[in-house]
């Protein structure tokens, strides 16, 4: 099989490196991909958003399944533009991928079919959100409705605080567009946590759970970003998996199939382990980044299997296997990031990493020139690690870690180490 995956990040190199491993594959391309993805698979310089060029990519080259990464792809429809052109694909159409690109329609749907989540209001200007804000009481969330990168969530402490952030989303359009409508929330404690779930429009296929770490700094402060890192297994228990599948999932379906909605593709809820038990923060309809780094390599059976078994309808066929091993994923970046991430800045010690054993290299914010590879993004590298402990597999990665540098990288120092058993 020839495979297209659509996308540049970490997350679109770790789909590329897993599905390259398949006895089926014959050729893997990644659009635009990034300097790493060229170890395993050929790049092809079309953006993610090109849909004609990429359509036109994968008519003229019979690419026989096409894996879409990042979610503003998605919510712009790709997967409807080529499953009219007749061409395979994996992900939700634009109607499902609605349950990531608004979060008032999320809460919506959560609250229409009894899927546990924080109490909300939909806001569509400034006053509004203060009168939701100050009803919840604080600290309190404030969300950008729709796509921002993973970064257009924020925690106000304060009615001066909120005020500033509403202003400045709403107002100063710090997401863009993605800020016209805001969803405050209140503020829920306890531990978060995600899970992965293929699903196929009739049933559900779970992956193993991860962790993410959404803050910049250690100790989980700082402004949120698109992830800092992640390991797999997290500390879900069994009976927290068992509430997951009966509270969260099994009423995703229901309820997909009471409004219509042909949902085929990765479903990956946020939690929020709390006193009530787990609690989803939002819906992701894509594969994470940087679970994805973290999950995958855990994989022992064939990806696309799985990825064919959902857009045909044939979950109930597949039973993937998983190896035991823990992983834990480190994310490299770039000064100034979130904000203003610095960039063009040259990668050493790649070389000397690719050469240890159970640890595997990620890049997302890379490109190559004369030879050099250079930073190109806020997230440059993911270095995941894998062993029979998370403290054997914190070592292993913190060790390659030490291993590269460039200049203004910077790098939590506690993944792994935050909501572990």
């Amino acid at each position: 099989m020839k495979i297209l995956v659509v996308g540049s990040g970490g997350r679109e190199h770790a789909l590329a490196w897993k599905l390259r491993q398949s006895h089926r594959t014959s050729a893997v391309f990644v659009a635009p991909g990034n300097a790493g993805s060229k170890a395993c698979a050929t790049t092809v310089p079309i953006q993610a958003d090109d849909f004609a060029g990429l359509e036109n990519f994968a008519l003229k080259n019979a690419i026989d399944l096409t894996v879409v990464g990042p979610d503003n792809a998605l919510a712009s429809g790709i997967v409807d533009r080529f499953q009219c052109a007749g061409l395979k694909i994996f992900g939700p159409n634009q109607a499902a991928a609605r349950l990531e690109s608004s979060k008032s329609y999320a809460k919506e749907f959560m609250a229409r079919h009894g899927i546990p989540s924080a109490r909300f209001a939909i806001c569509d200007s400034v006053n509004e959100g203060l009168r939701a804000a100050t009803r919840f009481g604080f600290p309190v969330v404030i969300k950008a409705d729709g796509l921002a990168l993973g970064k257009g969530v924020v925690i106000v402490q304060s009615r001066e605080e909120a005020d500033r952030v509403l202003h400045r989303i709403m107002d100063d359009r710090l997401f863009g567009d993605a800020g016209t409508t805001v969803v405050v929330e209140e503020y829920l404690q306890g531990i978060e946590s995600s899970v992965h779930a293929l699903i196929d429009g009739e049933r559900y296929c779970l992956f193993p759970t991860a962790q993410d770490h959404k803050a910049l700094y250690d100790g989980n402060h700082g402004p949120n970003t698109g992830g800092m890192g992640a390991f797999s297994p997290s500390r879900l228990s069994s009976s927290d998996l068992q509430a997951i599948e009966e509270g969260i999932l099994k009423p995703f379906l229901r309820g997909i199939q009471s409004d219509g909605v042909e949902y085929k593709g990765m479903l990956f809820p946020g939690l929020m382990l709390t006193e009530r038990g787990p609690v989803v923060l939002e819906f992701n309809a894509r594969f994470g980044d940087p679970e994805s780094q973290a999950i995958l390599p855990r994989l022992s059976s064939d990806l696309i299997d799985l990825l064919e078994a959902t857009i045909e309808g044939r979950l109930g066929e597949v039973a993937p296997q998983w190896s035991t091993a823990v992983s834990v994923c480190v994310v490299l970046a770039s000064k100034g990031y979130p904000e203003r991430p610095e960039t063009g800045k040259p990668v050493v010690g790649l070389d000397a990493v690719s050469e240890l054993r159970d640890v595997l290299v990620f890049h997302a914010g890379t490109r190559e020139h004369e030879g050099r590879i250079l930073t190109s993004g806020g997230r440059v590298i993911g270095i995941t690690a894998l062993a029979d402990s998370i403290r054997s597999a914190r070592r292993k990665a913190y060790d390659a870690v030490s291993m590269i540098e460039f200049d203004g990288c910077y790098f939590r120092r506690d993944i792994g180490s935050i909501g572990t058993p």
